[in-house]
């Protein structure tokens, strides 16, 4: 039984560009290009006809740009996937496309093998970074996208779950043999940290996070 093609659209202002990734990727037993588009307005219109499974982002094109015709894909046809395509390297746009719903993120000066890899990992499902996208750049992902919980420390997240089951101050200074003053600043930390401004709210979020029924 022949394994299904890896169906990719090509979206680039430049046909260079396009002309390059075209050759490089439909030499693959694997992939077929099944469109191009010059800009975000027409990728999404291509989307919404040929259903790929890949559509190969330039970040930066005119009209519509990279990030918002990917944030708009993702509501019209969340199982196509989008390996975002750019010439920075800066976490600014690193982030702004994942954000808006990219599984890669490839540099534009990217070797052949970097553009197979990316393409076939995005379309299984997985993400692909640029290797020369930077560990900073990672960083700088994890931080602005990641799990609120992640800005506690490991203290916080205590006394946090400790508010969240009814504790008052003194119950928890005792219980984790601290002063009512630490366990007061901690409150106002976390408070502060998870941006939420009363204890309900505080609640709220432990119960969504999962750290109490």
């Amino acid at each position: 039984m022949t394994k299904r093609k890896i169906r990719v659209l090509l979206a680039d202002d430049h046909a260079l560009v396009r002309q390059g990734f075209r050759l490089i990727l439909s030499a693959q037993p694997d992939i077929e290009i099944v469109g191009e588009a010059g800009n975000g307005r027409e990728a999404l219109e291509l989307v919404e006809k040929l259903r790929p499974d890949v559509v190969v982002m330039d970040v930066a094109m005119p009209e519509m740009n990279g990030i918002e015709a990917t944030r708009r894909l993702a509501a019209l046809a969340p199982r196509t996937r989008v390996l975002a395509l750019s010439m920075h390297k800066d976490s600014v746009y690193v982030r702004e496309i994942l954000r808006a719903g990219a599984r890669g993120y490839l540099l534009k000066d990217a070797i052949d093998r970097d553009l197979l890899a990316a393409v076939r990992a995005v379309a299984s499902g997985e993400a692909y970074l640029s290797p020369a996208v930077s560990e900073a750049v990672l960083s700088d992902y994890r931080r602005h996208v990641s799990d609120p919980l992640d800005l506690l420390t490991s203290r916080e997240r205590e006394v946090l779950q400790l508010i969240a089951e009814g504790k008052t101050n003194k119950e928890i200074a005792s219980i984790l043999n601290l002063s009512v003053y630490t366990v007061d600043a901690h409150r106002g930390r976390i408070m502060e940290k998870l941006n939420v401004h009363s204890v309900s709210e505080l609640v709220r979020f432990a119960v969504r996070a999962g750290l109490v029924d």
